[in-house]
Parts: C-alpha cells; structure tokens; sequence
C-alpha cells in the first residue's frame, strides 16, 4: 500500500483526501515510480471540480511527476532500477507516493537538472516546445501576442519566442506581473486592466498587427485576439481560464484566419515526438535559455 489524494466527489480543495491505496505492481510495458517531486497545474482543478470529467470516481489528480524507476514489467528493455524519469499529461494520477506508469510514456530526466524544476516545468515546457516549434513555427521577424505573460506558460512562450527571433508582445493584469515579463525579455508589456489591449497592438505595431496570437485566457479574450491579428494570421487557443470561447466562424471568414485548439497530447503521439519534445525543452532549462521559477514547494500529505 502506498500514500495517495484522493478526490470521492467533486468541489474546492476540501475535497482531497490523503489515504492508503493498493497500486500493484508493473504489467507488461509497464514501470513502477517513486516520485520524487510532483507538478501542480491549473488543469488539476479543472478535474477536482468537474469541469473536465475524470473517467472513475473516486481519482487520484496529478498530471505530471519525476521519480525513481523501482520496479519493471516483465520483459521491459531500455529502462532499469534507479532510472530518474519524468512524464507528463495522461495517465492522471501523480499526487501519490507511487504510481504506475507506462514505460512509452516517461522520458529520460538528465543527472544535471533538479528534480524539482523538472516537475514544475515538463507539462508547461513541452506544451511550450509544440506551441512554438510546430504548433506555430516561430521565426526570425514574427511578431506575437502572448496573453497571461507572467503565468508560467506565458513566461516560457516569450523566452522561447525571443529566443527564436521573435518580436514579443505580452498581456498582464498588474504592475508586478509586467515587471516579470519584462524580466523575461517581453520586448512590449501591455497591462489589459489600464489600456484596451487590440488598441495597443495596433498602435505598436503601426498597424500591421501580429503573426500569431498564443491565448490561453479564452471567453474574455477570443474576440479581441482575432482584432489583433493580420490577414491569414494564427489564433492558437490552448487554454480557457475565463470560459470556453465561443463558435467563431464568421470571425475566421474576415481575415482567412487560422484557429486551432491544441493539446499536449495530439503532438506526442509517437515516442520520437516525446522525445524529441522533452528533449529540446530540457536543452533549453539547461542551456539557461529557459528560466523556470518554482513559485512555491508543499507537502504532499
């Protein structure tokens, strides 16, 4: 038996109850983890308040985690005891002690990176890796709109973006979220709450408007990242902190635009994409090219 939160109905964070579960041991392509550091992420609040539907009830929440390799399915190859791996998107469950995961879906952590770090940064970083290098291909002379900049997928997209030669432009709510940005590298702060933000992009921009627009905010923010967009530009929608956003077809059909709704998931389905997705964001954390703050470490009991 090993330690687990557990969620036996859906509400705020009184819901997750810390209890002994029964997990087994690996099948075949299976291993068994112990974790060592577990992410936390807007998604897993969505599960424990039912905006996404867990497939059982009760559940054990947790998208992401890196830990030590302690057991192996019969006839796995390629991994071995005391590997450190990390993963991250399906299967849920990582707020446990251990758990067990399929071997495809785990990749190799590097000696030289801190466990922690890596669990803050796998899911957001490898979202980040797909948004911006296959997504929408960031290069040399585009310029973007990052919505929420200061959030942790909105710092990793304008490092990386500016890495990649782009011209970033970033939305914040306060004076302490912009100062952040521009810690980031944001060439251009826009704080949303002070100033009309498509006014801003336009003027910044002489009216030329942006390439893309990485929007993670969603109900609030849809119809004002369209304006913001030149003729056959990018509205890449992964997120929807305010609401999902509405139907927009008519939208589209003015400007020949291009809307796309990704996920994690969609853009590592082979184990050649997952690899190559945490490797490059890993050789970004260690090149210092990606700068990953960790906000805030808990107990898991």
């Amino acid at each position: 038996m090993v330690k687990a939160i557990r969620v036996h109905e859906l509400g705020g964070p009184e819901v997750l109850k810390w209890e002994e579960v029964e997990i087994g041991e690996p099948k075949e392509g299976e291993i068994r983890v112990k974790n060592k550091a577990i992410g936390l992420n807007f998604i897993d609040v969505h599960f424990r308040k039912g905006v996404y539907k867990a497939a059982t009830i009760p559940f054990t929440p947790g998208m992401e985690a890196v830990g030590v390799v302690t057991s192996l399915g019969p006839g796995l190859t390629g991994m071995k005891f005391g590997d450190l791996v990390a993963y991250a998107g399906n299967p849920m469950g990582s707020y446990a002690e251990e758990q067990i995961l399929p071997a495809e879906k785990v990749v190799p952590v590097p000696s030289t990176l801190d466990p922690v770090v890596v669990a803050a940064v796998i899911f957001k970083g490898m979202t980040t890796q797909y948004l911006v290098r296959r997504c929408f291909k960031v290069e040399p002379g585009h310029t973007i709109l990052v919505h929420a900049a200061a959030g942790v997928v909105g710092s990793l997209l304008c490092q990386w973006a500016i890495a990649l030669g782009a011209t970033v432009i970033g939305t914040v709510s306060t004076k302490e979220k912009a100062d952040q940005a521009k810690d980031d590298g944001c060439h251009l702060v826009i704080m949303y709450k002070e100033e009309d933000f498509v006014t801003r992009v336009n003027e910044i921009t002489s009216g030329k408007r942006v390439d893309v627009v990485y929007d993670s905010v969603g109900k609030d923010t849809v119809q004002g990242s369209l304006a913001c967009l030149k003729t056959r530009g990018y509205m890449v929608s992964f997120g929807h902190s305010s609401g999902m956003p509405e139907s927009l077809p008519s939208a589209l059909d003015a400007k020949s635009l291009f809307l796309t709704r990704p996920a994690l998931m969609h853009y590592s389905l082979t184990r050649e994409e997952l690899l190559e997705t945490a490797g490059e964001l890993f050789a970004g954390v260690t090149s210092g090219v990606l700068r990953v703050r960790v906000n805030g470490t808990y107990p898991l009991c």
